[in-house]
């Protein structure tokens, strides 16, 4: 199976929700429609095919059409794709409701498909949307480099958005340590009361 075949055929299962979601003539279809253009005019990186990739899928689901098995044919249409390259092994679907991400505490899939992932259970993150994971850049960014610390490296490809965090041209990103805590630094306790008088013991100190 051609390389470009299989992820023409991951980006068809992402396409399908915007149309249904919001009309195939709005005014966030046409912008979708525009920005994905756009992203095929720019340096790509994708996660090989010929590559042993261990696959866990993370979903993002909430009753966006009228279809009582809608669930159950997107995953078969990952599986489907999946089964195109022998070399990647299909681990899990991980699956929360909502139409965007809460918290982390509020996707407990989310909490499973990371903990799979630091315990090498899993070495590719396939997603449709960056908001499945998070709104936010930064915790996005967070993650990819927790994740791009592991051994072996674990990688997380967005479908819709074309981003592999595994690609070369964000390997010095990654290995960016500038957002990590300064040697002195020390984990609050867990206990409030403790963490009340550390508080209060730094106040005293003028830290």
């Amino acid at each position: 199976m051609d390389e470009i075949e299989v992820f023409d055929k991951l980006n068809a299962i992402a396409t399908p929700q915007f149309a249904l979601t919001f009309g195939e003539t709005s005014e966030k279809a046409i912008k979708i429609a525009e920005h994905k253009a756009w992203l095929q005019t720019i340096r790509h990186e994708r996660p090989s095919t010929t590559k042993e990739y261990k696959i866990g899928v993370y979903i993002r689901y909430f009753n966006q059409t009228k279809h009582e098995n809608y669930l159950a044919h997107h995953k078969k249409q990952f599986l489907d794709t999946i089964a195109l390259c022998p070399k990647w092994k299909f681990v899990d679907f991980y699956v929360d409701e909502g139409n965007t991400a809460p918290k982390m505490k509020s996707s407990p899939d989310l909490v499973r498909l990371i903990d799979d992932a630091m315990n090498s259970k899993v070495d590719l993150i396939i997603t449709q949307l960056k908001k499945n994971i998070t709104q936010y850049e930064e915790d996005l960014i967070l993650l990819s480099r927790l994740l791009a610390a592991q051994t072996p490296p674990v990688g997380i490809y967005i479908i819709s958005e074309d981003i592999y965090t595994l690609a070369s041209y964000h390997m010095e990103d990654l290995r960016d340590t500038e957002f990590l805590p300064s040697p002195d630094w020390k984990v609050l306790p867990d206990d409030e009361e403790e963490a009340v008088k550390l508080l209060q013991e730094r106040r005293l100190l003028g830290d």
